[in-house]
């Protein structure tokens, strides 16, 4: 079976090794929420998620996609039954939701710009972690479970996305975080109360 997953990687690290040394591409791609409003350009909701700021930006987020997004592909197809694509329809539509606030938020304002799939990705590590709530996940080195990783991200996420002044669009963060949870539960309603029931089953190797 074809790993979406792997495409996404090798498209997203083509596309953005290009447009660090292509301004013009870089431009053009990239989220500017002006230029959506005023010129109509929707595709940028899409586009900005396939550059990256810089090699470490890229690095960052394709090894997170790596790790969370075929552990996703097999829980998806084999535990939940559902058709290879869902994990394509997770990811673009994450690409959109997680900027959609910030669209709103910046839509008047030429100064803004944002890039990068953290929203996506975002939204596949949170997909993952509602499956499996008590799996392991090392944080810079540091084992704990999932659940407590996701905590300490939403706690992260809403102090910077407050605080401001960081270049990083922690809405999107948030907001991509958010629908992988809610897709996830509505494609297929039983998932709600098996990590409910997971909860109560603490297993902090899996």
């Amino acid at each position: 079976m074809t790993s979406f997953t792997m495409i996404i990687i090798v498209i997203t690290s083509i596309i953005s090794f290009v447009a660090f040394s292509n301004r013009k591409l870089m431009d053009m791609l990239i989220f500017w929420p002006p230029a959506i409003s005023m010129r109509n350009q929707y595709y940028r909701f899409i586009t900005c998620g396939f550059i990256h700021a810089d090699f470490i930006h890229l690095a960052f987020n394709m090894f997170t996609l790596y790790f969370f997004g075929t552990a996703l592909e097999n829980l998806y197809m084999g535990e939940l039954g559902l058709q290879h694509y869902y994990f394509l329809i997770l990811y673009f539509l994450a690409l959109i939701v997680s900027n959609v606030p910030t669209y709103l938020k910046r839509r008047d304002d030429y100064n803004y710009r944002s890039l990068g799939a953290s929203g996506a990705v975002s939204a596949v590590v949170f997909a993952c972690i509602l499956l499996r709530p008590w799996a392991e996940v090392g944080v810079y080195g540091i084992p704990m479970p999932a659940l407590v990783y996701a905590i300490l991200f939403m706690v992260y996420s809403i102090y910077m996305s407050r605080r401001g002044g960081d270049n990083v669009n922690h809405d999107a963060h948030l907001w991509g975080a958010f629908f992988g949870v809610v897709f996830t539960i509505a494609v297929d309603h039983s998932v709600l109360g098996t990590f409910i029931n997971q909860l109560g089953h603490p297993r902090f190797r899996e």
